[in-house]
C-alpha cells in the first residue's frame, strides 16, 4: 500500500498483510502491539487517497476509518480468524485500528476475482512442487538457508491466503449463496487442517529430521485436494 506522506507529501509504501472483506480490503495497525500507531496510519488520517498493490491487482482506493461498533465487531472476526491480533492488542492501551480500503471507481487490471483466485492457487501448486524438489534433491543434511526462506515464505502466504478467505470471501459467498453453506463449512475444517500441517512443516524447516520429506508430501496431498474442490465448488459462483 502507497500513502502519502503527512508531513512531507512523499510517497510511502508499506508491505502489509490484508483481508478481504466483500468490496473492499481491511488492514490493521497493529504495530506488532507497540504503544504508538504506525506511520502509514497517520498519513491515512491526513490524506486517506492510497495505491494498493495486491501483488496481482494495482488499483487507487479510498481509506476509511472503521469506529466505535464496526470496528469492535471486524476486530473480532480478524481474531477469530487469527488470535494473534488480539495478543497485540492486550500489549497495548490504545486501540488498535481497523482500516477499510475501498476500490475506487474503474476496474483493477489482473483479471476476474474467479481467475485471481485461480491464478494464486497455481502459484501455490507451483511453489510446492519446487519445495519438494529442492527437499528431495538435497537432503536434510542439505538444507540451505534459502530453501528454508522459501519454506517459511509458503507457509506465510497460505495462512495469510487461507485467512483472507475466512474472514471475507466465505461469509460473502455463503450470504450471496445460501446452498453453499455445506461446501464451505467443508472448507473451513480443510483450512484448520492444513494450519495444522503448515504447523508442522515449520517445526521440520526449523529442526529438519530425516521425515521432512514425508511432512512435504502430507501437505501437498491435502492442499491440493482443497484447492481443486474449492475451485470447483466455488469457481462458478465468483
Amino acid at each position: 500500500m502507497t500513502t502519502t506522506g503527512a508531513r512531507t507529501g512523499r510517497p510511502h509504501t508499506a508491505i502489509l498483510g490484508y483481508y478481504p472483506d466483500g468490496d473492499r480490503v481491511l488492514v490493521v495497525g497493529s504495530a506488532g502491539g507497540g504503544p504508538k500507531h504506525p506511520d502509514w496510519y497517520h498519513n491515512l488520517v491526513a490524506n486517506p487517497e492510497v495505491t494498493v498493490e495486491t501483488g496481482l491487482f494495482t488499483y487507487p482506493a479510498t481509506a476509511v476509518m472503521l469506529r466505535d461498533a464496526e470496528r469492535d465487531e471486524v476486530f473480532a472476526r480478524l481474531i477469530e480468524a487469527d488470535r494473534g491480533w488480539g495478543e497485540y492488542q492486550s500489549r497495548t492501551t490504545r486501540t488498535i485500528p481497523v482500516v477499510a480500503l475501498v476500490p475506487q471507481p474503474g476496474p483493477p487490471t489482473g483479471g476476474s476475482f474467479a481467475e485471481t483466485l485461480k491464478l494464486i492457487h497455481t502459484t501455490f501448486r507451483r511453489e510446492l512442487a519446487l519445495i519438494r524438489k529442492e527437499v528431495a534433491t538435497s537432503g536434510t543434511a542439505g538444507l540451505g538457508a534459502q530453501l528454508r526462506i522459501n519454506c517459511l515464505t509458503l507457509c506465510q502466504g497460505l495462512h495469510n491466503h487461507h485467512t483472507g478467505e475466512s474472514v471475507g470471501l466465505f461469509p460473502a459467498l455463503a450470504a450471496q449463496h445460501p446452498e453453499l453453506t455445506d461446501t464451505i463449512a467443508t472448507l473451513q475444517v480443510e483450512h484448520e487442517q492444513i494450519a495444522v500441517l503448515l504447523e508442522e512443516l515449520e517445526k521440520h524447516v526449523a529442526n529438519p529430521s530425516p521425515d521432512l520429506l514425508a511432512q512435504v508430501d502430507r501437505l501437498i496431498s491435502a492442499l491440493i485436494a482443497h484447492l481443486d474442490y474449492e475451485e470447483a465448488e466455488l469457481l462458478p459462483h465468483l
